[in-house]
């Protein structure tokens, strides 16, 4: 018996419903899935109205809800919810559609088109249609394709015979660069000829242009002249300066159509952006901040963070430069705020960016509720983890460090390799912060027994030992440490012969540029075990070196080998050339 079955609608419809949700819920990114879900539940009852079930209502909003909140940038779904809303509810809840959309997306032409579309055929209040509309052109008026927004307003107040109004509206867009700005100017033009002049420019400018007239009048010997000649030559004075801002404006349309023309999609969509669309991005932006105008850069950011959501370098760059102007504390939280919610989780350095902000305004709570945040997500991510470290380094003290590292090496959730990492990152605060050589290589003695599989545990060990400055009888002791961290690396961890030659690389560049007299005897011991035949191995008498070497013909490791040998060959041919390079001409005479 379907969970479903007494609400209206048959078992089979709610089955699909159920199949799709599921898919969902396997599979939150897979857009195909989504679609088919929401789909699945507009279906229901035979097609949802007034008289639906109230489980079939109660299953479609569950499904928008969830799409919208997963993708909230998809501003057809957002009208496709209002619609259906007002067919089964009526405008009240129609209207709470159209606000959360508008609050999500706040610079979609369309949907402000839209919702100010529906607020004209459903609200009898002028002034509460003309603030709707007012809201919209603060957000999106500015776009260079907001065209249908325009023309929505101006039919609106073409319904109520607003001349006056019909006159200021073209009076402000044509002055912005969109791409239907000419058709405005015509407009314009004609309506100019049809207003009195005391409306088609500020009083003082009709005065100035009065005086220039009665003064090119005089200059000419013209006596008393007719009103009507006088307005005609005040009115063509008028044309020409409003000629003079619809060239400037084509001018403004001809610099950013460099840039529009490439712009293949404008929306937001789960797909990858080809990288010409990025670089496109890039270059507009660059181009509308060397412009100076903060609404027009900050109007063509908003268009590029819903094109370009899921791409983490567009919201940094926002925040940088929102941040780059004094006073803007509130706007660069709020960009860093919406980055979290498009930005995939698995890319964490936003929301660590944002961590910081909030660290240096004096929020260190935020800050490390921001690292928690992300951690519930990620635990095993190293990354977030030293940061979250470090943080409480800067604010609470060394121990406060350490105890992060404890914590997280402790916890069940955390798997062995980030365990790993995560002790040597504790054992490179000891040696860094504490300048305590001793406590940092007793951590790394006492933890290699259990991460001594991690090769970033090994990496950061000889990279510590490797870091000891010494010198006479220190510096033996120092090679003699070195050594015993390669020759334990070498012979008791278990990762595979090509991961071990890539750190026997690292401990022969240090016997090369840092060893003493004796050092290339260990320098070919060690290209003798890890890079010669098995049979010239020390531990190739045992069978399992054998097989771990390719003895037994390995395809893979003999192509393992050969890379690692063209890598020696490559130091060793870079080393020669630096000694040679390093010689004075006389020296081979």
């Amino acid at each position: 018996m379907s969970e479903f079955a007494g609400f209206g609608g048959s078992d089979e419809e709610y089955a699909t419903v159920r199949k799709y949700q599921e898919e969902v819920e396997a599979d939150p990114d897979s857009f195909d899935s989504w679609e088919n879900y929401v789909k699945a539940t507009e279906t229901l009852d035979g097609g949802l109205n007034r008289n639906s079930s109230p489980q079939a209502l109660a299953t479609f909003r569950q499904a928008y809800d969830a799409l919208l909140h997963k993708f909230p940038l998809l501003f057809g779904y957002w009208k496709k919810y209002a619609d259906t809303e007002f067919n089964i509810a009526g405008p009240e809840s129609a209207e709470m559609v159209y606000e959360r959309g508008c609050a999500n997306i706040t610079n979609s032409v369309d949907l402000w088109t839209d919702y100010c579309s529906f607020k004209m055929e459903t609200t009898h209040d002028p002034q509460i249609v003309r603030d709707l509309f007012e809201r919209g052109a603060s957000l999106v008026g500015l776009d260079f394709l907001a065209h249908p927004f325009w023309d929505k307003y101006i039919e609106y107040e073409e319904r109520q015979e607003a001349q006056d109004r019909i006159y200021a509206i073209h009076a402000r867009v044509i002055r912005i660069p969109l791409h239907q700005y000419a058709r405005y100017y015509e407009k314009f033009r004609t309506l100019t000829h049809t207003q009195p002049l005391g409306e088609v420019v500020a009083a003082d400018v009709l005065a100035r242009f009065r005086s220039e007239v009665d003064a090119e009048a005089a200059a000419q010997g013209a006596g008393s002249r007719p009103e009507s000649e006088v307005e005609r030559d005040i009115r063509a004075k008028v044309d020409a300066m409003y000629y003079e801002v619809f060239m400037s404006t084509q001018q403004e349309v001809s610099k950013r159509w460099t840039y529009e023309s490439e712009i293949k999609r404008p929306y937001f969509h789960v797909t990858a952006l080809e990288h010409s669309q990025l670089n496109n991005w890039r270059k507009y932006l660059d181009f509308e901040e060397s412009e100076g105008d903060f609404d027009r850069a900050t109007s063509l950011y908003e268009r590029c963070l819903v094109t370009c959501a899921f791409y983490d370098e567009f919201w940094f760059r926002f925040a940088r430069w929102m941040a780059a102007h004094n006073g803007k504390d509130e706007e660069v939280r709020n960009i860093y705020i919406r980055a979290s919610i498009f930005v995939p989780i698995s890319r964490p350095g936003i929301r660590m960016q944002w961590a910081y902000f909030e660290e240096s305004s004096g929020r260190v709570d935020v800050a490390l509720d921001i690292h928690s945040s992300i951690l519930m997500k990620l635990p095993d991510c190293v990354e977030v983890i030293v940061s979250w470290a470090h943080v409480q380094r800067r604010q609470n003290g060394l121990e406060a460090a350490i105890q992060v590292y404890r914590d997280h090496i402790d916890a069940p959730t955390v798997d062995l390799y980030t365990k790993a990492a995560l002790v040597a990152e504790w054992a490179q605060l000891l040696w860094r912060v504490k300048r305590s050589a001793d406590e940092a290589r007793a951590v790394f003695l006492k933890n290699s027994q259990w991460y001594g599989d991690s090769l970033m545990f090994w990496e950061k060990w000889l990279a510590f030992e490797l870091d000891q400055g010494a010198t006479g009888e220190e510096e033996q002791e120092t090679a003699e440490r070195i050594k015993n961290v390669f020759d334990e690396f070498r012979t008791k961890s278990r990762l595979s012969m090509l991961v071990k030659r890539e750190l026997a690389q690292e401990y022969m560049n240090y016997l090369v540029q840092r060893g003493g007299k004796e050092a290339m005897k260990i320098f070919l011991e060690v290209d003798r075990e890890m890079f010669g035949p098995a049979s010239s191995s020390s531990s190739a008498k045992s069978t399992s070196a054998i097989k771990e070497n390719g003895a037994a013909g390995g395809e893979l490791d003999e192509v393992s080998r050969r890379k690692a040998e063209l890598r020696l060959l490559t130091f060793y041919e870079a080393h020669v050339e630096s000694v040679f390079s390093a010689q004075e001409p006389a020296d081979f005479n």
